[in-house]
């Protein structure tokens, strides 16, 4: 039996819990470290590592504390479900309360149906796409995405640069993300002001992290932005941000191109994470036309 003892994350703990990530590679968003830190103001994660073959996750906040699905081997996962079944009824008091399992975890436990309920919320399925699709935008489907581009292309020649970017260009990129985020709605403000805090910490922590960044700058000034981590077990780029100008056409259309082919030009797949709930966001999304959504489902103790 293991003893669960949990610790806030920190950035100092990145080093030593990024090999855990790799024992068993998955097509969702956080199979990377770098999702899970950007997010930690929001979710309040705690970690553990157990037996030094497992890194086990809770999520805590004033009202409630979930576990998240331990990382380890696949032989393992049995074994530290049932750890974290232990874990919820000793320690917490309570049935077991799993979030954001992938399809390939369940195949594995094959839990039974009449003692857990597993259910499906299609607001955190991820969005998956080829990348060299996206890479080159073929055929008819691509052809709105191709015009923005070209009229855009038109509209700014010689007067556009992409460029990949790091911790210098840190003023660059929030002055950017202040203009981006006085034109959003109040509805999402919760939601943006944990990523922007979680990309203050990202630039005060880059070194720790195998991060890509990159931007359209536009007459000096940068315009567009993005950040991603590659998964290479998937040869996967993972796209956890991008903003950009909404006003300036194409140009959402031209980062996204860019960003893969100077960032990520290896990669088969794209995972551009999830559109939580949101119409506008789930609409963009769509229309790159992904090839599968990473669903994500709960398993609750009956």
């Amino acid at each position: 039996m293991s003893e669960w003892t949990f610790k806030k994350l920190e950035a100092s703990d990145i080093p030593g819990i990024i090999r855990y990530f790799d024992m068993r590679p998955t097509l969702t968003c956080d199979s990377t470290v770098f999702d899970t830190y950007l997010w930690r103001r929001y979710y309040h994660p705690e970690f553990c590592i157990c037996d030094d073959r497992c890194l086990g996750w809770r999520m805590a906040d004033e009202d409630d504390v979930f576990l998240s699905l331990p990382l380890c081997s696949a032989e393992d996962l049995p074994f530290y479900f049932s750890e974290c079944e232990r874990y919820s009824h000793e320690d917490l008091g309570k049935p077991l309360l799993i979030y954001g399992v992938d399809e390939e975890a369940l195949e594995l436990l094959d839990l039974p149906e009449d003692k857990y309920r597993i259910s499906e919320n299609r607001d955190y399925a991820d969005y998956l796409y080829d990348a060299e699709k996206l890479r080159t935008l073929p055929g008819k489907k691509y052809h709105k995405k191709k015009n923005h581009i070209n009229a855009f292309l038109k509209e700014y020649e010689g007067r556009w640069e992409y460029r990949s970017m790091g911790p210098e260009d840190r003023a660059e990129v929030f002055a950017l993300l202040d203009r981006w985020r006085a034109s959003k709605d109040d509805d999402v403000g919760h939601h943006i002001e944990a990523e922007i805090e979680g990309l203050e910490d990202m630039f005060c922590d880059f070194p720790l992290f195998d991060a890509h960044m990159g931007g359209i700058v536009i007459d000096g000034q940068l315009e567009a932005f993005s950040a991603g981590t590659y998964n290479a077990a998937r040869k996967m780029a993972i796209i956890h941000n991008e903003k950009a100008n909404a006003d300036i056409r194409g140009l959402y259309a031209l980062i996204n191109r860019e960003f893969l082919i100077h960032e990520f030009p290896d990669a088969e797949l794209v995972n551009r994470e999830d559109d939580m709930g949101l119409p506008g966001l789930r609409k963009a999304k769509e229309s790159y036309y992904p090839i599968a959504m990473v669903k994500k489902f709960m398993i609750e103790e009956k």
